[in-house]
């Protein structure tokens, strides 16, 4: 029976590519093949951060594909960084897809996406992958994502995300 092999894609930044690498490595070490696909930029950093480490590498196959901006620009704006991201990696990543399922026995058998890359999770069902959406953060700040719109419906915030107190 061939291993399971899983695609992660975290976004770009430190506190998002931590906790999905983490996962991804007691994925690893359960007997999953793990791909990791960092942007170019992110990569280096990865990298660096793993020298002298055999966790990662022996583990955890790192890919990376481009973010869509030049070295030189600043990734710290978000919104550059997050327009440049839809532009480009959704043709890479199943560029990449198609490269690995075409060419390994192991093809892959799910794709996790960080929440903020929802493009990911339509690129997965489009190549009929299974996929799920990983949330890096406290699972506090997802309920209240969720909790959103029942608060604004209450009344309790408004639409400018301004708190109201109903009995005051």
């Amino acid at each position: 029976m061939r291993k399971p092999h899983v695609l992660a894609i975290p976004y770009p930044a430190q506190g998002h590519v931590l906790p999905m690498l983490e996962l991804m490595q007691c994925l690893a070490k359960h007997g999953f093949k793990v791909t990791f696909v960092n942007t170019e930029f992110t990569q280096e950093g990865v990298i660096n951060a793993s020298a002298g480490k055999d966790s990662i590498e022996n583990h955890t196959h790192l890919i990376s594909i481009p973010d869509g901006l030049e070295p030189w620009e600043d990734r710290n704006e978000l919104g550059k960084l997050t327009e440049a991201i839809f532009q480009i990696m959704p043709g890479k990543l199943e560029e990449l897809i198609e490269k690995i399922n075409g060419s390994d026995n192991d093809k892959i058998t799910c794709i996790i996406a960080d929440q903020l890359l929802g493009w990911v999770l339509e690129v997965a069902e489009k190549m009929q992958i299974k996929r799920a959406a990983f949330w890096p953060a406290a699972a506090a700040l997802l309920a209240l994502k969720f909790s959103i719109p029942a608060l604004l419906d209450d009344g309790i915030i408004n639409d400018n995300g301004k708190t109201s107190y109903p009995n005051s």
